[in-house]
């Protein structure tokens, strides 16, 4: 089965239409006057912040980012913009930290002590790159809205196609 799906789904036409299909709903959503239920985290309700949950799960799909994923289902439930990017930080961390910790378990035992420490150090430098690009996004959101994020996916897909019918060996 599990050989099915990867047939299926991690094909570049896949991509391209994930790709495609989250720009466009993020440019209509933007354009779209959308009423601001929430702006703060305590003021989300629990079945707001599952179905915001949920909606991360479909990153699944080669070529939705999780990111965009999270933000179109906070957005859709009415959370201001500076929430909707917020919650999906704080949605990637345990995302991030349960992928790190199950490849560092699944390849920990053929690490050498140095491969841990350049491991180390590259998560240390990755953390403090992290957080100021967070900052920049935060700063960005705040004055402009996700519409041009939603035209990057829609170009990235076109050249993806384009690859696929012109360039592709």
């Amino acid at each position: 089965m599990a050989g099915s799906i990867e047939e299926h789904l991690f094909l570049p036409e896949v991509v391209a239409g994930s790709l495609f299909l989250g720009g466009i709903i993020l440019v209509l959503i933007e354009r779209k006057k959308h009423s601001i239920c929430f702006e703060t985290v305590s003021e989300m309700p629990f079945k707001g912040a599952l179905f915001i949950g949920l909606f991360q799960c479909l990153a699944m799909v080669p070529g939705t980012s999780r990111s965009a994923a999270t933000i179109i289902g906070a957005l859709v439930l009415g959370a201001s913009r500076k929430l909707a990017a917020e919650f999906s930080f704080y949605l990637a961390i345990p995302t991030i930290l349960a992928a790190s910790v199950y490849s560092l378990l699944k390849e920990g035992a053929h690490l050498s002590g140095n491969d841990l420490l350049v491991l180390s150090v590259g998560f240390f430098i990755s953390f403090v790159v992290s957080l100021g690009v967070i900052r920049f996004l935060m700063d960005y959101i705040r004055k402009h809205s996700f519409i041009v994020f939603g035209y990057y996916r829609i170009v990235l897909a076109a050249l993806v196609l384009l690859w696929l019918i012109w360039g592709k060996p």
